[in-house]
């Protein structure tokens, strides 16, 4: 069975690179690489800065993931805490179905240099992911709100038919209702035990075998869960305001090349069309990092908002965000390395959470 799902998580994930490699290079077939180059050469030091936003968007996750394990884990040393935060984002967004190896690696990283039993790990896991989804669509309709009237605009230029603010508002606010609901019923009861009783009318003899042999640990989960949320409900509202700030440094990072670069576009245009290529890149989350897809989203808002010059100053602004991706995920390989981490301890992680 740990065999089949791997293939599926193998086939899906290498599938995805294939297409992201496939678009990254029609995208380099179109982009003005002399022209770009020679706009990047022009920043010169300034383009340190770039890196800036992705240091405080871990930072910020660091700080709130921080406080989402119970009460008795006990003191959760910073430093320690962001390098895992580093090295699992990392391998999240860098692997094939990165995401399926990179979040089961966290619990088990906590565990090995922290000592946090996995139960509380899984459980901080579990809230982080549901608060990041819901501080996901609220930073969506934050977007759309912002640059309503732009979005609806470029609609028709960017998708073919007109209403791309109000797609955005309504698929935001979707996302977080559908995320907050999950967040509530999750730390409100005996949800992973419902879970389950539900997996047990399952007509396999050895799954039914492999879930009995683990029920002790569904409970011990569901009492983190329940944890948690200590404080009640309204402890998460700080927590997930935090989050949102962190998905807004990448709509600041975008602003921060932009300038850069010498775009003319105010701040709440790029928080519009950051929002919604974000969305994208969430729904493409099998493509590592987005690849392609993500780039070529950028290149058509750049040409329906009428930026001169756009194949130029686009090309520009994709490899300066892949330039600050290739550093930070070389600082998260260079951290696994001095920690003694290797991949196989990725996949150790994934199968023990299976």
């Amino acid at each position: 069975m740990n065999s089949e799902k791997k293939a599926g998580k193998a086939w899906t994930g290498y599938a995805g690179l294939a297409l992201g490699i496939l678009l990254i290079a029609y995208l380099f077939s179109k982009v003005d690489f002399a022209r770009s180059a020679k706009l990047i050469g022009s920043i010169g030091v300034s383009s340190l800065l770039i890196l800036v936003p992705y240091l405080l968007l871990h930072v910020i996750e660091t700080v709130a993931w921080r406080r989402l394990f119970p009460a008795g884990a006990g003191p959760i040393p910073f430093l320690k805490l962001f390098k895992i935060q580093v090295v699992t984002e990392t391998v999240s967004m860098t692997l094939p179905a990165g995401v399926a190896v990179g979040e089961p690696l966290r619990p088990w990283l906590c565990r090995r240099f922290l000592g946090i039993p996995l139960p509380d790990g899984f459980a901080s896991i579990a809230v982080r992911k549901l608060l990041l989804g819901a501080a996901q669509g609220l930073y969506t309709v934050l977007g759309a709100v912002a640059g309503f009237t732009m979005l609806q605009e470029v609609s028709t230029r960017v998708l073919g038919f007109g209403g791309l603010g109000i797609i955005m508002a309504l698929a935001g606010t979707t996302v977080t209702v559908v995320f907050l609901f999950m967040l509530i019923m999750m730390t409100s009861g005996n949800a992973v035990q419902n879970l389950h009783r539900l997996l047990m009318l399952v007509p396999f003899a050895r799954v039914r075998e492999w879930l009995l042999q683990r029920e002790e640990g569904f409970a011990e989960t569901d009492r983190k869960l329940q944890s948690v949320k200590a404080d009640g409900a309204a402890g998460f509202v700080p927590l997930m305001l935090l989050y949102v700030c962190a998905w807004m440094m990448l709509g600041f990072e975008s602003y921060l090349i932009l300038h850069l670069l010498g775009v003319q576009v105010t701040f709440l245009q790029v928080l519009a069309f950051d929002t919604a290529l974000a969305m994208l890149r969430a729904i493409f989350f099998f493509i590592p990092s987005g690849l392609g897809i993500q780039d070529l989203g950028y290149l058509a808002f750049f040409q329906a908002l009428g930026i001169h010059d756009y194949l130029a100053y686009g090309g520009a602004f994709v490899l300066l965000r892949r330039l600050k991706e290739v550093i930070w995920y070389a600082i998260g390989y260079g951290v696994m390395f001095m920690e003694g981490i290797n991949l196989k301890d990725a996949q150790r992680g994934s199968e023990e959470s299976a």
